[in-house]
C-alpha cells in the first residue's frame, strides 16, 4: 500500500490562524493526508487536553514561540494586538526557521516522510525553510481573495506616494476616506482607509507595514495558495489572483467544508485503515476543529434556544482587538436599546485602559448599571467570555451579528445567512467590511467612532431589511453549493489532495530524502 502525503501544517499563532488552519488539516486528513499540525508553545495549554485524543495519523508538535518573557505573550497586561505584534516579530527568520528544522529532521522516523510543508501567512519563514530542503509547499490565506490583493499593493501605495500619511491630522482629515485607489487588479475602486488597516501611519519605518507588505508578498514563493473563500463570492478577485498565480485552490468556507467532509460516506478515512475513525475525535467524542485560551461558554446555546427565530442580535470582536471601557459601554447600551435580546462576548483581554494596559473584561468590564438595568426593563441579554461561534451563527434564533470582520468571521457569517452589522478594527477587517457591504450587501457599517445610537439604528435597519435578509440568504445557498459534490470547494479540496499525493511519487524518486541534519546546516 503506498505511503499517504504527509503535511506539516504551520499557523501563525494567532487564533484567527489556528482556526482555519486545523479546519483544513482535519479535511486533508479526512481524505487520506498524514497530518502533522504544529502549534507554538503560546497555544501549546490550549491544545493539551486534545491532544491525546487525536489519531495517531494527525499528530500534534510544539515548537518554541521565540517570545522572550511572560509579557509578550500577554501575561503583562499588554492589549491582543500588541501580543500579535510581537508574535509577528517572533516567527520571523531564524527564530521560527531553526526550530522548524529541528523538527523536520526528528520527523523523518515512524512517520511517512514529509511531502509538503504548508504554513498560514505571516509565516514566509516556512517557505523559504521548504525551498531550502527542496520540499513542496502551500499556504493558507484565511481571508477572502480581495484582502490578499490588497495587501499585496501595500508596497506600491509607498511607491506612488500615498504613504505613509504626512502627519496625525491625516488620520481624520478625510484623506483615508476620500482617496480612491482604482488601480488593484480585480478589487473595485477603494478607500486608501479600506485597503488595509496598516495604512494608518506616519512613520515610514512602520514594522507592521512593513511586515504585512512583505509577508503577503512571499506567499508567491509557495507552490500555490490556498483561500478560505469560494468561487462565487469573489470571482474578479480570483481571476487576478489566477492570471499571476495558477495554483490556486479556494475551499471556503472551511467550517462548512470539514463538515461536508466529515458527513461523507465516501470520505478514505470510513474505509482507509490509515485512518482511524475512532481517533479522529477526541475521548469526548468531539472532533478538535477549534483552539482558544478561553473556555467556550455553550450555556449560551442553551438561552438561544428561549428565544424567537431570527431576533436575537450577536456580538462579538474575535481574539485580536480591544476596546477602550468606554466603546464597549457604547455597544453595549445601543444593544440594549434596540428592544431585541442579544448575546455579547466580552473576552477576559477584551477591554483596556487610555494609557493601553488590560483593563480585563467579562461581564464585570461593562457598566455596572447595565445588566442590573437591562434586568429592570426586561430586556433579555446573556454576556459570555466566548462563545462557540459557528455553532451560535448557525442557530435558528440568530438574526444579526455586531463583527470586526475579521476573514473567519465574516466566511462563517456569509455561511450561515446571518447580516452584519461591521465595525472594522483591525488588520483585513476594512477591506472585508467594504465588501460585506458594497459588494455582497449583507450588512452595514458603522462609524469609527462608537455611539449607542447608530449601534441600535444599523441593527434595527439590518433586522428589517428585506434586501440585506435576501443578500444573506443567496450567499448561504452559495457557500454550501460550493462544498456539496461537484462544488468548487470541494473539488478543489479533491485537487489538493491529488497534488499532494503527486509530490508523494516525486519525492520517492528523489535522493535528497530523508531529510539529513547535514542539508539543514
Amino acid at each position: 500500500m503506498p505511503q499517504p502525503p504527509h503535511v506539516v501544517v504551520v499557523p501563525h499563532p494567532s487564533l484567527g490562524h489556528v482556526n482555519p488552519a486545523l479546519q483544513l488539516a482535519q479535511a486533508l486528513h479526512r481524505h487520506g493526508v498524514f497530518i502533522t499540525f504544529v502549534i507554538t508553545e503560546h497555544n501549546h495549554r490550549s491544545a493539551q487536553a486534545a491532544a491525546a485524543g487525536v489519531a495517531s495519523s494527525f499528530r500534534l508538535e510544539t515548537l518554541p514561540d521565540g517570545l522572550l518573557d511572560d509579557a509578550d505573550r500577554g501575561g503583562g497586561g499588554g492589549s491582543a494586538v500588541d501580543r500579535d505584534y510581537a508574535l509577528s516579530k517572533a516567527t520571523t527568520g531564524e527564530r521560527g526557521a531553526a526550530p522548524l528544522r529541528e523538527l523536520l529532521a526528528r520527523l523523518r522516523d515512524g512517520v511517512p516522510p514529509v511531502t509538503c510543508l504548508l504554513p498560514t501567512a505571516l509565516m514566509s519563514f516556512v517557505i523559504d525553510v521548504a525551498r531550502e530542503l527542496r520540499v513542496p509547499s502551500m499556504v493558507l490565506w484565511v481571508c477572502p481573495a480581495a484582502s490578499l490583493l490588497c495587501q499585496m499593493r501595500l508596497r506600491e501605495l509607498r511607491e506612488r506616494g500615498y504613504l505613509p500619511l504626512k502627519d496625525k491630522s491625516w488620520l481624520t482629515n478625510g484623506y483615508l476616506e476620500k482617496t480612491m485607489i482604482d488601480w488593484i487588479p480585480g478589487v473595485p475602486p477603494i478607500s486608501l482607509g479600506d485597503v488595509s488597516h496598516f495604512v494608518r501611519t506616519t512613520d515610514p519605518d512602520d514594522f507592521s507595514l512593513w511586515f504585512n507588505d512583505t509577508e503577503a508578498n512571499n506567499l508567491t514563493k509557495a507552490g500555490a495558495l490556498i483561500l478560505n473563500t469560494f468561487d462565487a463570492l469573489d470571482p474578479a478577485g480570483l481571476a487576478a489572483l489566477r492570471a499571476e498565480y495558477p495554483r490556486v485552490f479556494t475551499v471556503g468556507p472551511l467550517g462548512l467544508l470539514l463538515r461536508r467532509c466529515l458527513d461523507d460516506v465516501d470520505s478514505p478515512s470510513s474505509t482507509s485503515s490509515s485512518i482511524s475513525a475512532a481517533g479522529d475525535t477526541l475521548a469526548g467524542g468531539e472532533l478538535m476543529t477549534s483552539m482558544s485560551p478561553w473556555k467556550h461558554d455553550t450555556a449560551c446555546l442553551a438561552w438561544l434556544d428561549t428565544q424567537q427565530p431570527g431576533t436575537v442580535v450577536y456580538a462579538n470582536f474575535g481574539s485580536l482587538v480591544v476596546l477602550t471601557s468606554d466603546q464597549l459601554a457604547e455597544f453595549a447600551w445601543g444593544l440594549a436599546a434596540t428592544g431585541r435580546p442579544f448575546l455579547l462576548v466580552v473576552r477576559e483581554d477584551l477591554v483596556v485602559s487610555v494609557s493601553g494596559a488590560g483593563g480585563g473584561g467579562g461581564a464585570a468590564s461593562l457598566p455596572p448599571d447595565f445588566l442590573p438595568a437591562t434586568a429592570a426593563e426586561g430586556r433579555r441579554c446573556y454576556v459570555a467570555t466566548w462563545a462557540p461561534q459557528e455553532r451560535v451563527l448557525e442557530h435558528r434564533a440568530v438574526g444579526c451579528f455586531v463583527t470586526h470582520n475579521g476573514g473567519s468571521s465574516t466566511m462563517e457569517a456569509l455561511a450561515a445567512g446571518v447580516p452584519v452589522v461591521c465595525w472594522p478594527a483591525f488588520a483585513d477587517g476594512y477591506t472585508i467590511c467594504k465588501y460585506a457591504c458594497e459588494v455582497w450587501g449583507v450588512g452595514l457599517r458603522l462609524d469609527a467612532e462608537v455611539r449607542r445610537e447608530q449601534v441600535a439604528e444599523l441593527v434595527g435597519t439590518v433586522m428589517e431589511s428585506e434586501g440585506v435578509r435576501v443578500c444573506a440568504a443567496r450567499w448561504k445557498k452559495e457557500a454550501e453549493k460550493a462544498v456539496r459534490h461537484g462544488g468548487s470547494s470541494w473539488d478543489s479540496l479533491l485537487d489538493m489532495v491529488k497534488a499532494l499525493e503527486e509530490n508523494v511519487q516525486v519525492l520517492a524518486k528523489a535522493s535528497y530524502w530523508p531529510i539529513t541534519l547535514e542539508l539543514m546546516e
